[in-house]
């Protein structure tokens, strides 16, 4: 019931400050909109429970990393990764196992193609350059006060790594000064420029000469459709440490297993030896035998290393 007195202008005055109160909360300034974010798994098996994410300043890639930032900080920073998928395509949706994995030892990986949802595999194509875009941006992030990476990123530390197309992906980047080390997966260079395949990117033998760091490459045994070009890149390499391993599933590897199986432990490992010093992983790739020997999924080939 309305109070005694409460005349018809009160009521109009009412209605016109409804009228004008509204529109003007609409007005209000937006916030940035909050990064969609997922985990994979159980958020893998390092000790930094890592997640998945789309990072507002680059939607072109999927980011993996840690989920708690704040204890990145002084000497204790977080390399940088950067990821090529298999088929060229422009999404990791294959990989999101192995990726998370690895991030939870404490990297921050970036993958070309915005983040997969659930059952998505992606249509489009990608390119070598979004390997050099995800460094980039990573780069700046870390330099800009206003991002949560801020200092918290050793931009001096950087890996490039992929899969099959990924992996001559990485290949034609792996000359980028700033790169520390090269992963190379289910790949090689073919003998015949591309193959024929349009989507693939153009190298020869000759940018084998480009690499200048150590150097992992991981093959799926002589059922692995890439055995016989990475095998032959492994022959040529013989300026920079590399080191060959090969375990026998095939193409496929063990991407979508659990935690991303093999390939994963192997490429961990791999990472916080090159990127993060870590002498007791690098135990895995040292050594006469390496300490691989001890794992019978695995046979390998080193050169130039200890």
């Amino acid at each position: 019931m309305l109070r005694k007195g409460l005349g018809r202008k009160t009521l109009a005055s009412i209605g016109l400050v409804f009228t004008i109160a509204l529109p003007l909360a609409a007005q209000q300034p937006a916030t940035s909109p909050q990064p969609t974010i997922k985990v994979v798994e159980d958020g893998g098996t390092g000790p930094y429970r890592a997640v998945m994410l789309t990072e507002n300043t680059l939607p072109t890639h999927t980011v993996f990393r840690p989920k708690d930032l704040s204890v990145f900080k002084g000497k204790t920073k977080l390399p940088i990764i950067a990821w090529g998928n298999g088929a060229c395509a422009n999404s990791p949706w294959e990989h999101v196992n192995f990726l998370s994995e690895v991030s939870s030892y404490g990297f921050l990986v970036v993958a070309i193609g915005p983040m997969p949802l659930a059952g998505e595999k992606g249509n489009e194509k990608s390119t070598s350059s979004q390997l050099t875009d995800a460094l980039n941006w990573a780069v700046a992030q870390n330099a800009d006060k206003k991002s949560p990476y801020y200092q918290k990123l050793d931009i001096t530390k950087i890996a490039v790594s992929g899969m099959s197309c990924g992996g001559l992906q990485t290949l034609e980047v792996a000359s980028d000064p700033r790169v520390s080390t090269v992963v190379v997966c289910n790949s090689g260079i073919f003998t015949t420029p591309g193959n024929g395949r349009s989507a693939m990117p153009n190298l020869t033998k000759d940018n084998l000469t480009k690499i200048h760091t150590p150097t992992l490459y991981m093959l799926g045994g002589e059922k692995d459709i890439a055995y016989t070009n990475g095998m032959d890149d492994y022959s040529r390499i013989n300026h920079v440490p590399v080191f060959m391993a090969n375990m026998d599933v095939g193409h496929a590897g063990t991407y979508s297993q659990p935690h991303g199986g093999e390939f994963a432990k192997v490429a961990t490992a791999w990472y916080q030896w090159q990127l993060k010093g870590d002498t007791k992983a690098g135990k895995l790739f040292t050594g006469e035998p390496a300490g691989l020997a001890q794992n019978p999924n695995w046979r390998f080939e080193k050169k130039n290393m200890p």
